[in-house]
């Protein structure tokens, strides 16, 4: 292929220097590629249509499956019969708990193990049986076929009431999950030293995972291997939960996963659906696609649990944090999934602060299990501790962005005083505060709130930080580069449609000189490409861009060895320049990449790359504070929001485009934690879920979002988290955006909304409950 900088390589580009064999590459300084508001690489394919997902795919033979679930939260299957639904037309395959493929398979909850298809069904929405057939509606109707009678039991909804002697038991053990518990210093002695100390008991409600793309998998077997698309955030996770489940060899089984359709923490791990679709494709011998209903993911495939939590707080008069108490309950559902997890960190390295003390009780209830869901915990936790802090700083009377200035930590605290690599919390606060403009909001909503009008304005923030921003996670990437100087990135990892394929390309690009476009990527494929841990925790820049620059600096210490050989000099002596290498103390010898001697007998040269371990002793955070501004009608009790603007400290900006994309993403998910969203369990009589759908579950739209949203990137260099400067960007800016909404509803209407969402029945509510005071 001739060679065209206008097609292969950037002009004038700055390549990296490339480091001797085993060193650490040096930090980039100045970066050509990375940082840009680069398009994504697969954007045409996403935009025409041509993207295939796992609904997409079509097979020779395939038929579809579908899963009877339990109507009942409490119930015990007493008797099942499904001789009626072998018989109608188009079913070619049924699993109940009594077939021989299924009766001795075990589904996995954490540590706890139960029956793949347990006749004790604990929650509405539980898998009983399963059937596939030729068409999606001759499957739905042999499920109406089987009979199915139900013993039902008491349930238990209300998670405030799991630990009442008198409570239903949601498992013969109890409804305690476990108990978790840090300390550090004497919170009592901090409270005797404060000037002030407060307490509140704080409310958020549980929110249902919905990804616009619905759960699903088309399962398929090809002899004794098996082949699996999935909706997936980690192909080798749904490989490794597969072959335990099924009891075979991670090589028979492949997971493909090249795009995917949202998934925020529930896509994390396969559901029992895609066990049953490769049992009933075995058991026809044909293919099976299985794609749940809407309906399905709202009972089935996981939630960020409610939470109680009681917060009580002493300050000096100076502003300084004296004690913090911190006690919550939290439910992972009917199995344990993690309910309180991570719901108190927050309270424990946020701020300063020498007397800390958190308790939590996670429990079950009867309802879906609980999975990951952006920043698990941290949203929950933020809206107990980012008012608490307004309402200290309204008591010392201070500005409650001096409040939290006055109590930055330099070290992780709840990790013995671990050093961060670099913490920008200060400069999130301050830089945040300026670009909103802090001090004049606060004044003019004042003056417009001394009007009579009915219509309330006010102002907000809130900080945060995300436990696990470092990646440090095993990783292993591929890359080829071709005998014409073309590209080929080969890694597991899975694009959630955050862009990791754009950035991932970038990085590559940045090392070896090429246009970002011009990289062909594989990806998310067990059968051929390298290991890669799920996508999640804002861990997959962090973790797969060192990986991606390690493998590309691997493969340009190969060609310069190559190319020694022609220019007769030591490959320390050349310079590898993206189209051509040259030699540092001859700039006469060079020669095209293209035209070296082994790479063109050969062929490809390969580089591999390796994910080193985080740094040790240290430990790597992304920080963040948001501001907001809104307005509410106290005659309706509805909330408009005007404005948010988000400064988050999160390394490097890798690439300006998709960083706004995710800051954007994020205060709209946050906003529907704060406003909109939340299960209605019929807790006193059926215990069932109400709201199952689009339309009376509110996800927030382009209505309730603020058109003026700002993205703020306080860029640290950071070259000890890894050598890129990444952190992680996805989680952090869902945790502080439902507090601030909170702080700046009570500068609006004087009320501390404690429960989450916040609707305008709510509003409504407290304002006439202020009035008969």
């Amino acid at each position: 292929m001739a060679q065209d900088d206008n097609i292969y390589y950037t002009r004038g580009m700055e390549v990296p220097e490339t480091p001797e064999p085993g060193a650490e590459p040096d930090f980039w300084e100045k970066t050509a590629v990375v940082g840009k508001p680069s398009p994504r690489v697969d954007g045409y394919e996403r935009l025409s249509g041509t993207a295939v997902y796992p609904a997409d795919i079509k097979l020779p033979n395939m038929i579809y499956g579908a899963i009877l679930r339990c109507p009942h939260p409490n119930a015990r299957v007493k008797k099942l019969d499904a001789g009626r639904a072998r018989q109608m037309p188009g079913v070619r395959a049924l699993i109940t708990g009594d077939s021989d493929e299924a009766k001795n398979l075990k589904w996995r909850y954490n540590n706890f193990t139960a029956p793949l298809l347990d006749p004790h069904c604990r929650f509405e929405g539980e898998a009983v049986a399963a059937v596939a057939a030729d068409t999606p509606y001759q499957a739905r109707d042999a499920l109406a076929a089987i009979d199915v009678e139900y013993e039902v039991l008491p349930h238990l909804a209300d998670h405030d009431r799991a630990m009442d002697e008198n409570a239903p038991k949601v498992h013969k053990t109890g409804n305690l999950v476990g108990k978790d518990k840090y300390s550090r210093g004497d919170v009592e002695k901090g409270f005797d030293r404060a000037d002030a100390v407060l307490e509140r008991t704080y409310h958020t409600q549980c929110e249902l995972h919905t990804p616009m793309e619905l759960h699903g998998c088309v399962a398929n077997w090809e002899g004794d291997r098996l082949t699996i698309w999935e909706s997936s955030q980690g192909v080798y996770a749904v490989q490794s939960t597969i072959s335990e489940v099924l009891d075979l060899p991670f090589s028979r089984v492949r997971v493909i996963g090249h795009y995917m359709g949202g998934g925020f923490g529930s896509k994390l791990q396969p559901g029992k659906y895609t066990v049953l679709a490769a049992l009933m494709a075995r058991q026809a011998a044909r293919p099976v696609k299985m794609t749940l209903t809407r309906e399905e993911t709202y009972l089935s495939v996981g939630n960020r649990p409610a939470s109680t939590m009681h917060l009580k707080a002493g300050v000096r008069s100076d502003g300084t944090l004296t004690a913090l108490d911190f006690r919550c309950t939290g439910p992972s559902g009917a199995y344990p999934a993690g309910g309180t997890s991570l719901m108190d960190w927050l309270v424990r390295d946020l701020y300063q602060c020498d007397n800390v003390s958190c308790r939590s009780n996670d429990v079950y209830i009867n309802a879906g299990p609980a999975r990951p869901f952006r920043a698990p915990g941290h949203p929950q936790g933020s809206w107990a501790l980012e008012q608490m802090i307004d309402e200290l700083a309204e008591k010392t009377g201070m500005d409650p962005v001096d409040l939290r200035l006055k109590n930055i930590p330099e070290v992780s605290q709840a990790r013995g005083g671990m050093p961060y690599t670099t913490t920008g919390l200060r400069r999130c606060i301050l830089e945040g505060a300026e670009k909103f403009g802090w001090k004049t909001a606060v004044e003019k909503a004042r003056q417009h709130n001394r009007s009579n009008g009915h219509v309330k304005r006010g102002a907000g923030m809130a900080a945060c930080l995300w436990i696990a921003g470092g990646g440090g996670q095993p990783s292993t990437v591929v890359i080829r580069l071709f005998r014409d100087g073309s590209i080929n990135l080969n890694m597991g990892a899975s694009d959630i449609g955050t862009g990791t394929k754009t950035i991932m390309a970038q990085v590559a690009a940045e090392e070896l000189g090429v246009r970002p476009e011009m990289i062909q990527i594989e990806h998310a494929d067990t059968g051929t490409t390298q290991y890669a841990t799920p996508s999640g925790g804002s861990k997959t820049v962090p973790t797969e861009a060192p990986t991606v620059r390690n493998a590309a600096l691997e493969v340009k210490r190969r060609v310069l060895e190559m190319a020694s050989e022609d220019l007769g000099v030591p490959a320390e002596d050349l310079d590898y320049t993206g189209a051509e290498i040259v030699s540092r103390s001859n700039k006469d010898k060079r020669i095209q990449v293209t035209e070296v001697s082994r790479l063109k007998k050969r062929g490809v040269v390969m580089g591999v790359g390796y994910r080193g371990p985080n740094p040790e002793k240290k430990t790597v955070n992304p920080f963040g504070a948001q501001f907001c501004e809104l307005e509410v009608n106290l005659k309706t009790g509805e909330i408009r929001i005007l404005r948010f603007v988000a400064a988050h400290d999160s390394g490097r900006v890798m690439n300006r485009l998709t960083y706004d994309n995710q800051v954007f993403g994020g205060i709209v998910m946050g906003i529907g934690f704060g406003l909109t969203e939340f299960r209605q369990l019929d807790a006193r009589q059926t215990g069932k879920l109400c709201n199952r759908n689009w339309h009376d579950y509110k996800l927030p739209t382009a209505l309730d979002v603020p058109a003026d949203m700002e993205s703020l990137p306080i860029e640290i260099d950071d070259p000890e988290a890894n050598n890129t400067g990444a952190k992680g960007l996805g989680e952090p800016v869902t945790i502080p955006t439902a507090p601030a909404i909170a702080n700046a509803l009570y500068m609006a209407t004087g009320i501390r909304f404690t429960r989450a969402p916040v609707t305008p029945i709510e509003v409504r509510r407290h304002l006439d409950l202020q009035k008969e005071v």
